[in-house]
């Protein structure tokens, strides 16, 4: 894989405070893990421009730290374009995956937007969140720790497709 271009991975959800930085810090600390920092580069975006510049969610932070995982990134937004630059943009819920195909045209393009948890090896068809990963910003911190469950799992089954049908192409 040497010389090869890393696979590139932009996580996004609505306002790149809650779910998508800390997919973006599972991922980057998954990734550490393996050993495989150089082949697979991690990012976060929101399709909202509201919170650009701030930092992760405080309840997000500290699920995260709680866990082991930092999350350092700054809200960013995802615009109109920014598809191409991703091997894989991963949508957090059923909207913002609309919101990413809304923003891109071209079919090519709009193949590597997907579901996050469409990765997860435990996701059932009578997912209580319909494959989504519910939005915890309005609730307690307790969702902040089912949505930390939700992504780690689903960022495990990401790992694994990278390593079994990406990395060997490169």
């Amino acid at each position: 894989m040497t010389g090869s271009p890393p696979i590139t991975l932009c996580f996004v959800c609505l306002g790149n405070i809650c779910r998508s930085p800390t997919a973006e810090g599972i991922m980057r600390a998954l990734v550490e893990r393996e050993g495989l920092t150089g082949s697979i580069v991690v990012d976060s975006a929101g399709t909202g421009s509201w919170h650009r510049g701030e930092p992760p969610d405080a309840r997000a932070r500290a699920e995260a730290a709680r866990r082991g995982v930092e999350l350092q990134s700054r809200a960013s937004t995802f615009r109109a374009g920014d598809t191409a630059a991703y091997d894989l943009v991963l949508a957090m819920d059923h909207s913002n995956h609309r919101d990413l195909l809304d923003l891109t045209p071209e079919p090519e393009l709009r193949a590597r937007i997907l579901l996050l948890r469409s990765f997860d090896p435990a996701l059932r068809p009578d997912d209580p969140h319909d494959g989504a990963v519910p939005d915890p910003w309005s609730g307690g911190d307790e969702g902040f720790a089912e949505v930390f469950d939700l992504i780690h799992a689903a960022c495990e089954g990401l790992l694994d497709h990278l390593r079994t049908e990406m990395l060997p192409r490169r």
